[in-house]
């Protein structure tokens, strides 16, 4: 079965079929992103991941200078920025974000916060592989993650890459 859509011929129809629990993971970010479609690097396709975050988790202020982002809501509560507005975010939600424009988020209450996320082109999701590690199992990293001292050098460094531009702080506690 192919995995990724740069697997085949550009005019040559890929089908992509992922049974529950079967997406490659990767942690970063102290979350959880559960790949189910990935495109090559460079590629210009949809990327979607099933994205898990911890409560508390919060983004600094931010834009994508070559990705629009959507994201709909599974599980918890989130509250989003977009341009000056803000959002509250709940299961059923969804939210379109194009290129350029700075947001950030906040999970908030007790639970951790699911999302289906959807970025188009697809290779943004590289950029999570690249500051984040293998994920071992397919639920939040525990003391076998990341540290946060180790992964912000690497955004810092590989962010720019991808077009990613931090633009403010954090959305308040």
């Amino acid at each position: 079965m192919r995995t990724t859509v740069e697997d085949a011929a550009e005019s040559e129809p890929v089908v992509v079929m992922r049974e529950p629990g079967t997406g490659r993971g990767t942690w970063a970010m102290g979350s959880l992103f559960e790949h189910l479609l990935e495109t090559g690097p460079g590629g210009n396709h949809l990327g979607v991941a099933v994205v898990t975050q911890p409560p508390g988790l919060a983004t600094p202020l931010h834009r994508h200078t070559n990705e629009a982002e959507a994201f709909f809501m599974l599980d918890g509560r989130m509250q989003y920025r977009a341009g000056s507005d803000d959002y509250d975010l709940y299961p059923g939600c969804f939210i379109h974000l194009p290129a350029g424009l700075p947001h950030g988020f906040r999970t908030r209450g007790e639970e951790p916060v699911r999302f289906l996320a959807i970025v188009e082109p697809g290779h943004l999701l590289h950029l999570y592989d690249e500051v984040g590690i293998p994920a071992s199992q397919l639920r939040l990293p525990g003391a076998d993650g990341q540290s946060l001292d180790i992964e912000i050098p690497k955004w810092n460094k590989v962010g720019p890459r991808y077009g990613l531009e931090i633009v403010g702080p954090p959305l308040p506690e």
